[in-house]
């Protein structure tokens, strides 16, 4: 036990030391190393799941069945998971989702749409080098990939490093486990493993790499934040555009039936009083796209509707004041008649100081890194869904540390709850 503390003692001593260098190393990983992080869990495998306790509620101390073996790292040593990284990181550059969907287990509609955007800022991969420890289960490794990207705008390679769980399929081929369904034992044990001094020294190797960048180039940060904003933009106008079109098959069955029915109807009365985000999109001072941003709303983020504008900008009710988002990233969440709005002025706020209690009470902005790995939940509760699972050194953008022990943030441009005894 005394060993392990040890360990953890010396790697927060580095995180603190070194944490200029990492936190954008985990945004180039963010930006283009790696498309697929950890999504929601496999659905498949829900039916079969037992109650299992989650790893954030695992004592200190608690016994594990697995063993965690000190063993070095092996760079380049297993051919069958140098030959995955070249093939994953290829199709990553070409944007051929299909053999990224057959290499990983498994992607969601919205992380292949993901992915073929990014594509179009990476030109090439080069420098790989896979390093591998044995993994938890019998066929399985954890797999510590360094490579550097070059992006289209971006003279030089942008060196990163990424963590991966590899696992072997039925026909013997290897495989990248994204479903994030791993049980105790398993995540203690990646815990464990990235507490070794081999791979705290690979994490120095890539922060060094990434300082020298940044020695020699100021603008690197702001170069890659630039490029994120711009490929979570692009997906979600395409999103937007693909639910408009399948929207559009369903109105014409609507309008079809709409022909029986009276002219007149109860929706003539109603108007829309609130509109929830259907993706992450900035919250701007004004009806422009050059005006400047008060914040980001995440997906199901609700706001009081003032105004919908003929230029498709929509105008809101934010932080007490007035602000505005882009009308094809909003859709309506309550509507109401015209007699019930007018008995509404007469009704004390109560709702709106709720909202501005709860808006004072958290940040809105910055990042948390995650400190241990940890389940990513859909919900403040042990009993949520998993999405995903987070590795230690993992950054997200923090929408909200709530009292209640969780940490609400943005994962994959959707809200989901971490325990915040897990970030920092």
């Amino acid at each position: 036990m005394s060993t392990s503390n040890n360990k953890w003692e010396g790697l927060k001593k580095w995180l603190v030391r070194y944490s200029k260098i990492v936190l954008p190393i985990i945004l180039v990983v963010c930006v283009g190393l790696t498309i697929v992080i950890a999504v929601q869990a496999n659905k498949r495998r829900i039916a079969q799941e037992e109650s299992v306790v989650a790893p954030e509620t695992q004592e200190e101390g608690e016994e594990t069945t697995l063993t965690v073996p000190d063993v070095p790292l092996e760079q380049d040593a297993v051919p069958g998971i140098n030959e995955l990284f070249e093939t994953y990181y290829t199709a990553m550059v070409e944007g051929d989702t299909q053999t990224m969907e057959r290499l990983v287990y498994y992607l969601d509609a919205q992380e292949i749409l993901r992915a073929a955007e990014t594509s179009k800022y990476i030109s090439d991969h080069q420098s790989m080098e896979v390093y591998t420890k044995p993994g938890p289960k019998e066929g399985t490794y954890i797999a510590f990939v360094y490579v550097e990207l070059k992006f289209n705008d971006y003279d030089k390679p942008v060196p990163g490093m990424r963590v991966y769980y590899v696992c072997t399929n039925e026909d013997g081929e290897f495989y990248i486990n994204e479903d994030g369904e791993e049980g105790d034992d398993e995540l203690h044990y990646m815990r464990e493993i990235q507490l070794q001094a081999d791979v705290v020294d690979l994490n120095n190797k890539a922060a060094a790499a990434y300082n020298d960048m940044m020695a020699e180039d100021g603008t690197l940060a702001d170069f890659l934040l630039e490029l994120h904003e711009e490929i979570d933009k692009n997906v979600g106008e395409a999103l937007a555009h693909a639910k408009e079109e399948e929207e559009s098959g369903d109105t014409e069955d609507e309008e079809q039936a709409g022909d029986e029915q009276p002219e007149e109807s109860e929706a003539a009365e109603t108007v829309v009083t609130k509109v929830k985000a259907i993706d992450v999109v900035n919250i701007r001072t004004s009806d422009s796209e050059t005006a400047d941003k008060l914040g980001k709303a995440s997906v199901g983020d609700e706001f009081e509707l003032l105004e919908e504008r003929g230029n498709g900008w929509s105008k809101i009710k934010y932080d007490g004041g007035e602000a505005f988002i882009k009308s094809d990233f909003l859709e309506p969440s309550e509507t109401a008649s015209q007699s019930d709005l007018a008995a509404a002025e007469e009704e004390p706020e109560e709702e709106q100081e709720e909202e501005d209690n709860s808006a004072a009470s958290a940040p809105t902005n910055g990042t948390v890194r995650v400190k241990e790995t940890v389940r990513i939940r859909s919900g403040a509760s042990e009993n949520s869904e998993k999405i995903a699972t987070a590795y230690m050194g993992e950054t997200f953008e923090v929408i909200m540390k709530q009292a209640d022990g969780w940490t609400k943030i943005k994962y994959n441009g959707k809200t989901a709850y971490v325990k915040s005894d897990y970030v920092e």
